[in-house]
């Protein structure tokens, strides 16, 4: 199993696309790949669909998104009919996004997402719904699971993106709930006559604790 802050691997694997080897797919974007168990399943198609919809929301963040399933490249070509429709979109459509063929379970294998509690109609694992978000850097800086009956939010996966790319441009951190545009925390050591200095607009609460730790700024531009 991968660890937040790892990097993540380097495989290779073929596709709706063709052959992937994935750094040189990702170049120096970011990544958001998505594994799912199986084609043909309902949740997932709305999830596949709902990608579409959200692509270019996705690319404005130069994010690139891939999707793994434990079926072959002929069987998500089948599933990729099914996808297109239910977004309403016409057959001759492009995927904007491979679907990884991992019938033989290599890289669920891998990433360690094989769960053993869900099983083909064969008897054989399948992979968990696992979210994994890979930085430029190649390493992962996010990961979640999701239940085989629950959709994923995507508006929560670009919310995540885009407090990622923030906070490594400005080195602060984002509160709960955070949204673009709203109040950051400041996470320093340094004093606070200093951070005044930068941050005039510096906000301080007072705790029972007396100490001084919750510290807030408006978002920095850049």
């Amino acid at each position: 199993m991968i660890n937040v802050g790892e990097l993540f691997p380097n495989f290779q694997a073929n596709s709706t696309s063709g052959p992937i080897q994935f750094y040189d797919w990702m170049e120096n974007s970011w990544c958001l790949f998505l594994s799912l168990h199986s084609n043909f399943t309902s949740v997932c198609t709305t999830e596949l669909s709902g990608l579409i919809k959200t692509q270019q929301e996705f690319k404005k963040r130069n994010v690139k998104v891939i999707t793994s399933a434990c079926n072959s490249v002929d069987s998500h070509n089948q599933w990729i009919a099914d996808i297109k429709s239910y977004a309403n979109l016409q057959q001759t459509y492009n995927l904007p996004y491979p679907i990884i063929a991992d019938d033989q379970r290599h890289l669920a294998i891998e990433l360690g997402t094989i769960e053993s509690n869900i099983m083909d109609s064969y008897g054989v694992c399948l992979s968990s719904r696992a979210t994994f978000i890979i930085d430029p850097n190649k390493k992962l800086r996010f990961l979640s699971y999701y239940p085989v009956e629950i959709g994923r939010n995507f508006e929560e996966i670009l919310r995540v993106i885009d407090a990622l790319q923030l906070t490594d441009r400005c080195k602060i951190a984002t509160p709960l709930n955070w949204k673009p545009g709203q109040t950051v925390m400041l996470q320093s050591n340094i004093s606070e006559d200093k951070l005044l200095v930068k941050y005039p607009y510096l906000e301080i609460t007072s705790l029972p604790s007396g100490k001084r730790y919750m510290k807030q700024i408006p978002q920095p531009i850049n």
